[in-house]
């Protein structure tokens, strides 16, 4: 499984604003390039965004769906990708004083992608969800919400 920190400079409240709003979704994860629809009950479990991954023309339209969510505070995904497979990810929000610690944590779960080593997959998935984070840092500090 890989795993990435990032110290982000808002309240988890924030942080969670964006999560929770799964229109943003392609602007903070890497590989995801547009939405087509999201339920209107994400992110509660069972709920589902569908978005495309790859660049026009080749794009896939696949979903990433809520395993588990503790609003403000944690949130489990499949997210799908085919033909590269599914991945479970989990974002987990933590205050540490005025700011919020977030981690994901991915693995791949089904398809070629499962089938990689570890060794290779590890570093490929820390080096894309490190952009992920950064995004999300993004985002969460600076989007005016009102």
């Amino acid at each position: 499984m890989a795993t990435n920190t990032r110290e982000i400079r808002t309240t988890p409240e924030r942080v969670w604003a964006v999560l929770a709003d799964g229109w943003l979704y392609p602007l903070w994860v890497v590989g995801a390039s547009r939405m087509r629809e999201v339920d209107d009950s994400w992110p509660e479990v069972g709920s589902k965004l569908y978005h495309s991954v790859g660049t026009w023309p080749l794009l896939i339209d696949d979903n990433t769906e809520v395993l588990e969510s503790d609003p403000g505070r944690f949130i489990r995904l499949r997210a799908r990708g085919w033909p590269m497979g599914e991945a479970d990810v989990a974002v987990t929000l933590s205050p540490t004083g005025a700011h919020t610690s977030v981690e994901i944590e991915e693995e791949a779960v089904s398809g070629p992608g499962a089938l990689m080593p570890k060794l290779v997959e590890t570093p490929m998935l820390r080096w894309r969800n490190s952009e992920t984070l950064r995004r999300l840092a993004l985002i969460a500090e600076n989007r005016q919400v009102g």
